[in-house]
């Protein structure tokens, strides 16, 4: 059974740091992409970041130099890393997992954590 477990988000400033962490089970870790996905209140769930079987890493456009998005396969968990955050990251962020890092970064058919809230006052 897959199971996506998100940790980490909260309540911070505008310029402030936060790492979320995403723990896996039930599939084999390391040979599937991970990524995460945010919602935004009133907004659609767009594509935050993902990472390859191999380590090769890709950004959403909003986020590039702030976030950084890593894994550790003994532990199965995945990280997002994230810097300088805006008001606008406000949003419930997201942990997803396929075994088609392609497919992946589409989110159609993905498996999908619970989710972790994450509040940037100004």
């Amino acid at each position: 059974q897959v199971s996506l477990v998100e940790s980490g988000g909260g309540l911070v400033q505008a310029g402030d740091s936060l790492t979320l962490s995403c723990v896996a089970s039930g599939f084999t870790f390391s040979v599937n992409g991970m990524g995460w996905f945010r919602q935004a209140p009133g907004k659609e769930r767009e594509f935050v970041a993902a990472i390859s079987r191999s380590s090769t890493t890709f950004y959403a456009d909003p986020v590039k130099g702030r976030f950084t998005i890593s894994r550790h396969n003994i532990r199965s968990t995945v990280y997002l890393q994230m810097n300088s955050l805006k008001p606008e990251d406000t949003a419930v962020y997201f942990c997803a997992t396929h075994g088609d890092f392609r497919l992946l970064l589409g989110g159609s058919e993905n498996y999908w954590g619970r989710g972790t809230q994450v509040t940037v006052s100004s």
